[in-house]
């Protein structure tokens, strides 16, 4: 049975159906008899599926349209792509092939599609989902989905026949065959500009076809940007709609204002091919302050959220699986022509992605189940990147979101090597692709690739640069620090966590990293400079502060997750603390500069403070023991309120001992004389800490 949304074709008359490059146009009475002649060329003795190389032209446009029309049904493929036309082939064996070789049209038959490969009454369209990566799957649409969609679509747009639209998106896109059906539906125009979006004669032709609505991808108003469109005033565009991929609140915003104040409308979507097109929408007047939202569902359409248990998501703001019902959703996948044979297998429709449902109704993408992501339009599979780039003998790990593809990579590779390989292999440009350098990839106990730490670390650094110098490694460290070739890492006042981050850094950037490095101007790191002796040989070392960290967890996960007693845990990250003060912060103390010490002690002092304020307000009172920081003194107790749990001793611990060292160093004459003698000083400082330790702890009575 054809699609219901082609009847308004032959009622179309002389208004213009077309509107192809140049100052031709084909209305509604020549696309009819047009359509009439290519269906006898098909025939109608059984049903057949006609592959379309789907170009952007009339010719293409007419095959698709009589097919659908005879019954047919049709599967719209990338043009210009012969492998995927062979791939086609091998797999679904269309009975026709209509493709333009030159600028030539031919419909050749295949001897495909036998008497026992029938195809089911229902189906009408097929296509692919996959784009240019991963194994593509075939969504097999019937005709009352393409209806259906075309009629909600017209429906929420308010389109008439005197629309126009102007559709610079590929017809074997779902967005792009959406915006013909629906037109269609409507009897109104859809205009095939013949150049692209960036071209400078793109904005004329958008005013002198009488456009009166432009459909994109972000990547489409990106391009708009760079055009001036915002610079021109185009008389007849009363909207514009996205879809296609997340595009960025603010450009969103943009164009809302844009058209808003050139009394117009911006449609925001968010759809799927296993949908036909669109499932959502925002209101244009509820999409101000509402730029990230997906909106509410298409007419005729419902939306629901379900829980990892499969329940319905009810309460405001929490996240589930986003699950689409309606009239639109398709029939099901298909791998081979035997699964074209098959009827309607879903009544609902699970996306693959969170969301969230705000207190107004309106619906957020928060995130995906599945590994893959929609730039361009374009569905970009993550593992099978991973697959392309193990295939060139390249270790990596992919991620991304809609904006862009972060790869991982481990081994001596060249990022330009590997971003070139990405492009083929995804058909992105580099501008959508970033590579980042790993020691090694991060893994769960299973052994599996911790994807989630790597997402966060994409979130964190959403550019994905690589630091390509000792320079950009010290900027990117020290941020928004400015950092001079005289300075050092000891000068800027570097702590114990900068050191390990610092330290992976030029390990990865210089063939050998001098000894004392954190004592040497940026310069002289940047140069490569420093004497042999200097230089760390090629046996690698452990540093003493690594050591004395894995010793102090050991011992304390021991003593406290085993039946072992074993002490000394807690005393060998005090051995730590003085490591860390005497090799970084030794020159700012013998300098008298106190604000070298603030950065550290804040990043202790700022979480700890923040949960004796939460104690505080949980019990409703001040525990002024941990306030003063002398809670491990013993004259408080948590059951009282007047400290908070033993557990955060260390931290007291920690800000006494700095106070006990920093002290004496008020005095000139003692920063002198530790300048002078910094290993009798630091004598002094070991036999007062041993005077201490043999005091009993209080706190090791309370435990």
């Amino acid at each position: 049975m054809p699609p219901t949304f082609l009847s308004a074709i032959a009622e179309g008359g002389d208004r213009v159906a077309l509107r192809l490059p140049g100052s031709a146009v084909v209305t509604y009475s020549e696309l009819d008899d047009r359509m009439t002649r290519f269906a006898a060329s098909i025939g109608n003795e059984r049903k057949k599926l006609i592959a379309i190389e789907a170009h952007s032209a009339d010719q293409a446009i007419v095959a698709y349209l009589s097919a659908l029309r005879a019954g047919h049904a049709v599967a719209m493929l990338q043009p210009g792509a012969p492998d995927v036309l062979a791939d086609f082939e091998a797999r679904f064996s269309p009975d026709m092939v209509f493709q333009r070789t030159g600028e030539r049209w031919r419909l050749t038959q295949t001897g495909g599609g036998s008497s026992h490969l029938g195809l089911h009454d229902d189906l009408a369209l097929v296509l692919r989902t996959s784009g240019s990566s991963g194994i593509p799957r075939a969504v097999r649409l019937s005709a009352a989905n393409l209806t259906a969609n075309a009629n909600s679509i017209g429906k929420y747009l308010a389109l008439q026949p005197d629309d126009c639209a102007c559709c610079i998106l590929p017809l074997h896109y779902s967005y792009g065959l959406s915006v013909l059906n629906s037109h269609m539906s409507a009897g109104a125009t859809v205009c095939l500009p013949g150049v692209s979006v960036h071209d400078p004669a793109f904005l004329s032709m958008l005013e002198e076809a009488g456009c009166t609505n432009f459909a994109g991808v972000p990547y489409s108003y990106e391009l708009l940007e760079k055009s001036g469109f915002h610079k021109r005033r185009f008389s007849d565009l009363r909207f514009m709609t996205v879809a296609g991929g997340r595009m960025s609140a603010d450009l969103v915003r943009q164009y809302n204002r844009h058209m808003r104040a050139n009394g117009g409308e911006f449609f925001a979507m968010y759809g799927q091919t296993e949908a036909t097109a669109r499932i959502a929408y925002v209101p244009p007047d509820r999409l101000e302050g509402n730029e990230d939202r997906i909106g509410v569902a298409i007419p005729d359409g419902e939306l629901l959220l379900l829980d990892e248990s499969g329940r319905p998501v009810t309460t405001s703001g929490a996240e589930g699986q986003l699950v689409y019902t309606g009239p639109n959703v398709m029939m099901g996948y298909g791998e081979t022509r035997k699964d074209l044979a098959h009827g309607h297998e879903l009544s609902s429709l699970k996306t693959g992605d969170l969301a969230m449902r705000d207190e107004n109704g309106l619906y957020r993408i928060t995130g995906r189940i599945s590994r893959f992501s929609k730039i361009a339009g374009i569905r970009i599979g993550h593992d099978f990147l991973e697959a392309a780039l193990v295939a060139q003998g390249v270790q990596a790990a992919v991620v991304g979101d809609d904006r862009i593809i972060q790869v991982f990579v481990c081994g001596d590779f060249d990022s330009d090597h590997v971003c070139s390989l990405l492009v083929e292999a995804s058909g992105l440009t580099a501008m959508q692709i970033r590579v980042n350098r790993m020691r090694e990839l991060p893994r769960l106990s299973s052994g599996k690739i911790d994807y989630a730490s790597l997402s966060q670390n994409a979130e964190a650094e959403p550019s994905g640069k690589t630091v390509r110098s000792v320079e950009e490694a010290f900027a990117q460290v020290f941020y928004p620090r400015r950092v001079t070739g005289r300075d050092s890492f000891v000068t800027l006042g570097g702590d114990s966590l900068r050191f390990v981050q610092l330290s992976l850094e030029l390990d990865r950037l210089m063939a050998t990293v001098p000894e004392g490095w954190e004592n040497l101007p940026v310069s002289t790191l940047s140069a490569g400079l420093g004497t042999t002796s200097a230089r760390k040989s090629m046996r690698r070392s452990v540093g003493i502060d690594i050591f004395l960290r894995a010793l102090a967890i050991l011992l304390v996960v021991v003593h406290h997750e085993t039946l072992w007693p074993i002490p000394g845990g807690s005393g060998v990250m005090m051995l730590l603390v003085g490591y860390s003060l005497a090799r970084f912060q030794s020159q700012a103390l013998f300098a008298g500069r106190w604000e070298a010490l603030v950065h550290p002690l804040l990043q202790v002092l700022v979480p700890y403070f923040a949960i004796v304020a939460a104690y505080a307000f949980a019990w409703g009172e001040i525990p002024w023991a941990s306030v003063t920081l002398t809670g491990n003194f013993g004259y408080a107790d948590p059951e009282h309120h007047t400290m908070i749990p033993y557990l955060y001793w260390f931290v007291e611990a920690y800000v006494q001992t700095i106070a006990v060292v920093v002290v004496p160093f008020f005095l000139p004459r003692f920063r002198r004389w530790a300048r002078a003698y910094p290993f009798e000083a630091g004598l002094v400082f070991l036999a007062f800490g041993g005077a201490g330790a043999i005091c009993d702890s209080p706190v090791d009575r309370h435990r």
